[in-house]
């Protein structure tokens, strides 16, 4: 896994398969720090060597959310493989995450 510190484009690699999510939290709080803790297992658990997961605070990073267009948080932004898609929640549900990320559950 590789946590980002800077965002990455949207356009950068977009044919590659590999997987691109931005989850925004707040800060420490109980919620978001379950979705970090939920969404890091699934991902080492299902996409293992197959993905990039940043992750962003609001509190500390606004304009970044702004542009995406955050309306709740915990969000989990699917930038690609493509179509993007939004999750909101603290990624305990693990079908919904396979829905989101078009993933087959096996």
């Amino acid at each position: 896994m590789k946590e980002l510190t800077a965002a990455p484009s949207y356009n950068d690699d977009l044919e590659d398969d590999r997987y691109r999510l931005r989850l925004y939290v707040t800060g420490a709080t109980p919620n978001s720090a379950r979705a970090i803790v939920n969404l890091k297992d699934f991902c080492e658990t299902h996409l293992k060597d197959n993905y990039e997961l940043e992750i962003i605070d609001v509190y500390q990073q606004p304009l970044i959310a702004q542009a995406d267009q955050v309306i709740a948080i915990p969000m989990l932004i699917k930038l690609s493989p493509m179509p993007l898609r939004r999750l909101i929640g603290d990624m305990s549900d693990k079908d919904k995450i396979f829905r989101g990320l078009s993933l087959t559950a096996g």
